[in-house]
């Protein structure tokens, strides 16, 4: 009789947790509105990340680059992220390089650029497409629901606690400003359905 090899539990659970996030299904947690129903990986490390955390959140969604005019933006993205985190909101940020070839690196190079140059904290997620033929399945989304892709790096989608996409901003909308801020602040005070 041959012997069973035994796989520790412990590994056994990991194993079935990676297969369950890390497979690229989407699967949607009770209560999460199918815009959110998508696994990324994590920039830092590529950890898949369930985006059903952030629901009931206010979410700004953001696709960013490193050599890019707007990159200072970045500046502004963790202001406001700063400024509102503790009242349900937060901002997700998709590194791309569908414009102008902007954002060339590894996601490694990307997050030591966000930390070093700019203490990026709100969540970001590894490099991918967000416009064109293949946009990754969050983009796609948003883009069917506003009927406006992405012209440019820096192109932000504005989320409410439901699930809901509100708003699109262009580029040259700095993510301070009132039009932003002011739905921001009205998002924040309404309550999840």
């Amino acid at each position: 009789m041959t012997p069973v090899r035994s796989i520790p539990l412990t590994r056994w659970i990991l194993t079935l947790i990676y297969l369950f996030l890390g497979s690229g299904a989407v699967h949607a947690a009770p209560n999460c509105s199918a815009l959110l129903s998508h696994t990324f990986p994590r920039l830092q490390d590529e950890a898949p990340q369930n985006l059903c955390q952030y629901q009931g959140k206010v979410i700004l969604v953001v696709n960013t680059a490193s050599y890019c005019g707007f990159t200072s933006q970045y500046e502004g993205l963790e202001k406001i992220y700063a400024k509102y985190k503790d009242r349900g909101f937060v901002v997700l940020g998709f590194p791309s390089n569908d414009f102008g070839q902007q954002e060339p690196g590894s996601n490694k190079e990307i997050a030591e650029f966000c930390k070093n140059t700019y203490d990026v904290k709100f969540p970001m997620f590894s490099k991918s497409v967000v416009s064109g033929n293949n946009p990754n399945p969050l983009f796609k989304m948003l883009i069917a629901k506003t009927g406006t892709t992405p012209k440019w790096n820096f192109y932000k989608y504005l989320i409410d606690r439901n699930g809901n996409v509100v708003d699109a901003f262009g580029s040259v909308t700095k993510p301070t400003s009132s039009s932003i801020t002011n739905q921001i602040e009205k998002l924040l005070e309404e309550k999840v359905q």
